[in-house]
């Protein structure tokens, strides 16, 4: 055992952070026989001192955050945001401390420019728990993967989300009604917005697609789409091409780009995706020799997500105990994110139609029209909307994988056809074999 403990600084005491420090606190005999020394936490920086934090002396909460930084051999980055965050992350880099983070949003737009500064430094900067809570997803991609080519990364990175979209499905309930309920357990913020619209996802998406492909990807290049625009008729037709619907993070190697979006999807049941329910995430990583893996845990939640946290700590405090640092991950391809017309996949488009001859081969003229091949036609009656407007048919069609901008060349003719009614939708298809 080393006789210098290392110092710890941690900055933020909410959810995550009051369990980050509890785990000091209470394990530090069980972590200095991890680590090979002490692990001395020596000030928790907060915002405001008034709030109660049950379980943290309030001889360690100081609303000094410089001065926390300034003291700390490894510093734990737990408020979020990106200022002061931001500030005081690269404050502790530069000042030769190692710091572990759970900031996706910081990350999602400054990981390029933080690493170059801790491997300047020589320190470490870790990030699991930024991504996917309790999974450990980075260090497989930065590490254990490294020597492989992967391919694509496929995941459920929002407990959220999947928590609504999971009992729209599972129990009949409406988007709104949803999540009210996910609100009242829990799961969902008063203003659920970055969780719902996916903005959560998009960062996330961005740390997964440049550690998987080895390029720069921030946040704001992702294509985002959220879950709020979900209807019950867009579940009832998952079930009915026997998928269901979840909102999904995906990055694809496009070879001289990277494909990097997130939007609600058909998922087929047989994909080990479309098991995931509740407020669990999940990540499906496909690579060149190792083949298919999945990595399955709660993806939020103040235990689970500081559990990842102090994994890093251990790691991160091991090598300064023991000298040196891990390379921040390469990214030598430095490749374009595509725009979301380039990216390939299968769609499902439902319309309302006239219901007379000749409308079905209308309809599949247009899809041929736009170079996209359609595989299945469902058909079903529209009880008493037809009396109304004459739309008395609902046409679905699932289509063989096509181009994103010739799909949306499709939708745009299909609503402006006189035959058709102004509900076209479209649903992405992703996992399908």
């Amino acid at each position: 055992m080393s006789g210098e403990p290392l110092k710890v600084g941690l900055l933020g005491a909410g959810t995550v952070g009051s369990q980050v420090a509890r785990i000091l606190l209470e394990e530090s005999a069980e972590l200095e026989q991890r680590v090979g020394t002490r692990l001395e936490l020596i000030g928790v920086g907060v915002r405001d001192l008034d709030k109660p934090r049950p379980g943290i002396s309030p001889e360690l909460l100081t609303t000094d955050l410089e001065g926390v930084v300034d003291r700390s051999d490894v510093l734990i980055e737990v408020m979020g945001g990106l200022e002061p965050a931001g500030s005081l992350v690269r404050r502790a880099l530069d000042n030769g401390a190692s710091v572990v983070t759970a900031n996706k949003a910081l990350l999602a737009e400054e990981l390029a420019s933080l690493s170059e500064l801790a491997d300047a430094r020589e320190v470490d900067l870790y990030y699991e728990a930024a991504v996917a809570g309790a999974i450990p997803i980075v260090r497989p991609l930065r590490e254990s993967l490294v020597g492989d080519e992967v391919t694509s990364v496929m995941g459920i990175v929002n407990g959220t989300t999947n928590f609504i979209l999971d009992k729209m499905v599972t129990s009949g309930l409406s988007f709104d009604d949803a999540l009210r309920q996910a609100q009242e357990l829990g799961y969902a913020e008063a203003d659920p917005t970055a969780d719902v619209e996916g903005h959560d996802a998009a960062a996330k998406a961005a740390l997964l697609a440049g550690l998987a492909f080895h390029t720069k990807v921030k946040g704001s290049e992702v294509h985002c789409e959220g879950i709020s625009g979900i209807t019950t008729q867009d579940i009832e037709s998952a079930k009915a091409m026997n998928c269901t619907v979840k909102l999904l993070a995906v990055a694809h190697d496009g070879g001289e780009s990277v494909v990097v979006k997130v939007h609600p999807a058909m998922v087929p049941l047989t994909h080990p995706l479309a098991a995931v329910s509740g407020a669990y995430n999940a990540v499906f990583v496909t690579t060149r020799e190792a083949g298919e893996l999945m990595f399955l845990g709660p993806g939020a939640g103040g235990s689970p997500t500081a559990s990842a946290v102090m994994g890093d700590v251990v790691t991160v405090a091991r090598h300064r105990v023991r000298g040196g640092s891990s390379q921040s991950p390469s990214t030598y391809r430095n490749r374009p994110v595509a725009p979301i017309g380039a990216s390939r996949t299968r769609y499902f488009v439902s319309l309302e139609v006239e219901d007379r001859p000749g409308i079905l081969s209308r309809c599949a003229s247009v899809f041929a029209s736009h170079n996209v091949s359609v595989q299945t036609v469902q058909q079903s009656y529209l009880e008493g909307l037809g009396r109304q407007d004459g739309f008395a048919a609902r046409l679905g069609f699932m289509t063989h994988e096509a181009a994103e901008a010739d799909l949306a060349g499709v939708v745009e003719d299909l609503r402006r056809a006189d035959f058709v009614g102004e509900n076209v939708r479209f649903m992405r298809i992703e996992g399908a074999r």
